[in-house]
C-alpha cells in the first residue's frame, strides 16, 4: 500500500514539474468555474477542508463531516452578462454515510443571430446555456478516512445544437491523528467526450450527382468532433493553526493538475472570530507557466468575508462574499448562502 502511495506521489510531482498545456482542448469549460464564496475567497484551496455543502464540487468525501441537513446557494454575475448559479443539498444518513444533490447553471440573455450577409441581425434570437446535475454518495470508512463519489449529467446548448454526457467525480479525505492535518484528494469530470448534435448539422445529400432522376435530397448529418471534459486532479493539505473558543485560523494549500492547462498551486487562509465572523484571503494559479494562458489567470488574488448566525430554535445561516481579481478584465464578486437545519 505504501509503495502505491509513493509511486502515485512521484508521478504527480513529475507531472507538476514537467506538465504540458492543452488550453482550449476540452468541452464544458464551465465545469472549471469554482463553487462557493467561502472556498473561492480562500484561493480555491478547499480540497482538504470541504466541510460544507460546496464539497460536492471540491471533494465529495467532505460531506461525511456534515451532521445536519444543509443547503448551499451560490450566485456570481460572470463576464459579459453571464449568470453563474449553483445549488446543493446534503442529507446525512448517520453510519450509512451522506447523500447530496446539486445543480450548476450558466445562462445569458438572448442574442441576435448575425451572419456575414446580415451583420446587424437576421431578426432571429438564440440562447446559450450550460447545465450540470449531480448526485453524490459519501461514507466514512474509518473514523479518519472518508470516500465519496459524484455522478453527474453535463449538458451544453447553443441555439439548435446541444451536447451531453455522463461524468464522475471521486474524492477522499484523511485526518491525521497527531497534529490534525487534513489531507484531501479528488478527481473531477471523469467521463466520455462531448460533441454537438442538432438541427444545424442537417444537410440534403445527393449520393451520385451524375445519375439523373435519383433522390438528391437524402437526409444526412455532418459529423462533429468530440472533445473531452476538463479532467482535474486536486491534492490538498490544511491545518487549524489556531483553534480556540475566540479565535480560529486555518491555512490551506492545493496542488492542481488539469488536463487543459499547466499545473499550479492555490493557497488560502481563513480567520474566524467567536464562530461568528470570518475573513478570508487567497492566491490562485501560483506557478502557472507563461504560454497559452492569459495573464489574468496568473497569481489571482481573492478576498472575502462571512457572517454566521444561529436563529434561536431555528436553522443556522451563513452568508459569504468573495471578490476575485481578474486583472484588466474586471473583478468578479460572488454570494453564498448556507443553511443548516
Amino acid at each position: 500500500m505504501m509503495k502505491r502511495i509513493y509511486i502515485t506521489g512521484i508521478s504527480f510531482i513529475t507531472a507538476f514539474l514537467f506538465g504540458q498545456s492543452n488550453v482550449g482542448t476540452s468541452a464544458a469549460s464551465f465545469l472549471d468555474i469554482g463553487i462557493g464564496a467561502r472556498s473561492l475567497a480562500m484561493g480555491s484551496a478547499f480540497t482538504s477542508i470541504a466541510d460544507d455543502a460546496s464539497a460536492l464540487y471540491w471533494n465529495p468525501a467532505g460531506i461525511t463531516g456534515i451532521s445536519q441537513p444543509s443547503t448551499h446557494f451560490y450566485y456570481s454575475p460572470w463576464f459579459v452578462g453571464i449568470d453563474f448559479t449553483h445549488g446543493a443539498t446534503v442529507v446525512p444518513l448517520g453510519r450509512m454515510g451522506a447523500i447530496g444533490l446539486s445543480i450548476t447553471s450558466v445562462s445569458m440573455d438572448e442574442m441576435k443571430v448575425r451572419t456575414e450577409q446580415v451583420p446587424e441581425g437576421t431578426g432571429e434570437l438564440f440562447e446559450v446555456s450550460n447545465l450540470a446535475l449531480s448526485t453524490t454518495y459519501a461514507k466514512k470508512l474509518t473514523d479518519r478516512f472518508s470516500f465519496g463519489v459524484n455522478l453527474k449529467l453535463v449538458q451544453e446548448k447553443i441555439w439548435h445544437m446541444n451536447a451531453s454526457t455522463l461524468a464522475a467525480d471521486v474524492g477522499c479525505l484523511f485526518v491525521t491523528k497527531n497534529r490534525g492535518i487534513r489531507i484531501g484528494m479528488s478527481i473531477s469530470n471523469f467521463g466520455s467526450k462531448m460533441k454537438m448534435e442538432g438541427f444545424d448539422t442537417e444537410k440534403d445529400f445527393d449520393i451520385d450527382e451524375n445519375i439523373y432522376g435519383n433522390n438528391d435530397r437524402i437526409d444526412a448529418h455532418l459529423d462533429t468532433q468530440g472533445w473531452p471534459l476538463p479532467l482535474v486532479f486536486r491534492a490538498g493539505l490544511s491545518k487549524d493553526v489556531l483553534n480556540s473558543r475566540m479565535h480560529k485560523l486555518t491555512l490551506a494549500g492545493d496542488a492542481i493538475h488539469p488536463s487543459n492547462n499547466y499545473e499550479y498551486l492555490n493557497l488560502g487562509l481563513e480567520y474566524t472570530f467567536m464562530g461568528i465572523g470570518s475573513i478570508r484571503a487567497g492566491q490562485s494559479y501560483i506557478f502557472l507557466e507563461e504560454g497559452d494562458t492569459s495573464e489574468e489567470l496568473k497569481n489571482q488574488f481573492t478576498f472575502g468575508a462571512g457572517l454566521n448566525y444561529k436563529i434561536p430554535r431555528g436553522p443556522q445561516i451563513q452568508l459569504d462574499y468573495v471578490l476575485r481579481d481578474f486583472g484588466v478584465l474586471q473583478t468578479v464578486g460572488g454570494y453564498s448562502l448556507n443553511i443548516s437545519f
